[in-house]
Order: structure tokens, then C-alpha cells, then sequence
């Protein structure tokens, strides 16, 4: 990527935020890409919180997002997931990771990675009949659910993901997007 463009976007409360590398693209595809995170960043909060204070987390944390073009997530999925090819969201916990080097004292603990695939989101959206900015922030937030430990792999965890997602746009105006029978990209991100 080019002259990427970068950002931090946090919680109000300073408990956790995204530090933000999005392809320049972005801006003219989807120039509200900045609020949404911080719309979504605000609505899963509480739910980061409580996960943070389940595992006995008391420092701030952070999350690496991507706002990529297709070729870049299809080199994640191919060298991380065996995948060759683009998928709307990928998302890499590292949290619990037990490889995964403590932070320095002072610096956030890093929750994962998450990286969103910008011609696969636009596209899944026309084919949904969906806003594309409601589909980023669906695609955003259920990349975050699963830095939590949430997965749909079962049909009772694929409900109870759901479910918390709907659940969770609805507080930002959002339709659900479940509803619109969209399926996610490759079915096991």
C-alpha cells in the first residue's frame, strides 16, 4: 500500500482504541470510515471491558486495524489461513496468545489484529442491498467479537454471536444485517 493513511481512534473512556492503517482509497470509497470505527468502538466498549476484566487485564488495550484493498487481505488469508483469496474481514486474536510477548510496562496491551477488505466489503454490500457504511460497521464490530472469543463455527455460537452483533448495531441505528441473509465472506473467518 501507498502513503498509507494513519489513525488512533479510542473509547471515551481511554480503556482501549484502534490504531488505524487504512489504504488511501478509503477516504474516497468511504469517507465516514473514521466515525464508524469510533461509532463501533463505542458500542462494543462495554463488552471489551468486561472481557478485559474477566481475564484480569487492568491495562488499556488496543487493536491493529487494516483498511485494506482485496490483494492485501488475500495475502493474509493465504499466508495466515491457507486461503487463497479475499474475504470481507480477517481477524487475529493475540491477547490470549500465550506466545505473544507481554507489552511494555505503559503500553497497551494489544487485543489483535483485524483487517477489513474494502472491494469485497463494497461488493457484498450491493449484493445485500445493504448501506456499505452499515456493512463496515457490521464487519468492524464482528471482527472485534471475535478478538473477544466469539466464532460461529457451531450453530449455537453462530446464534449467540449473531444475536449480541444485532443486538449491538441496533444501539447505533442499524438494521440487522443477519436479517439481509449475507453470508460472511468464506464462512470461517
Amino acid at each position: 500500500m501507498a502513503e498509507d493513511l494513519n489513525a488512533r481512534i479510542g473509547d471515551p473512556d481511554g480503556a482501549w482504541s484502534f490504531d488505524v492503517t487504512a489504504d488511501p482509497a478509503w477516504d474516497d470509497a468511504l469517507p465516514a470510515w473514521r466515525r464508524i470505527v469510533a461509532e463501533v468502538g463505542a458500542a462494543a466498549a462495554p463488552r471489551v471491558a468486561e472481557a478485559l476484566a474477566e481475564a484480569g487485564v487492568l491495562a488499556p488495550a488496543e487493536i491493529a486495524l487494516l483498511l485494506a484493498t482485496d490483494d492485501d487481505v488475500r495475502e493474509l488469508n493465504r499466508d495466515w489461513r491457507d486461503k487463497d483469496a479475499a474475504t470481507n474481514v480477517l481477524s487475529f486474536a493475540t491477547w490470549w496468545d500465550d506466545d505473544c510477548p507481554a507489552p511494555p510496562a505503559g503500553a497497551p496491551l494489544p487485543l489483535g489484529d483485524i483487517a477489513v477488505a474494502r472491494e469485497t466489503l463494497f461488493a457484498e454490500a450491493a449484493d445485500g442491498g445493504l448501506a456499505p457504511d452499515h456493512h463496515f460497521a457490521h464487519l468492524l464490530l464482528h471482527g472485534v467479537l471475535h478478538l473477544l472469543g466469539y466464532d460461529h463455527q457451531e450453530a449455537d455460537e453462530a446464534e449467540a454471536m449473531e444475536a449480541l452483533e444485532t443486538r449491538l448495531l441496533a444501539g447505533l441505528g442499524i438494521a440487522d444485517p443477519h436479517a439481509a441473509a449475507l453470508l460472511h465472506g468464506d464462512g470461517d473467518d
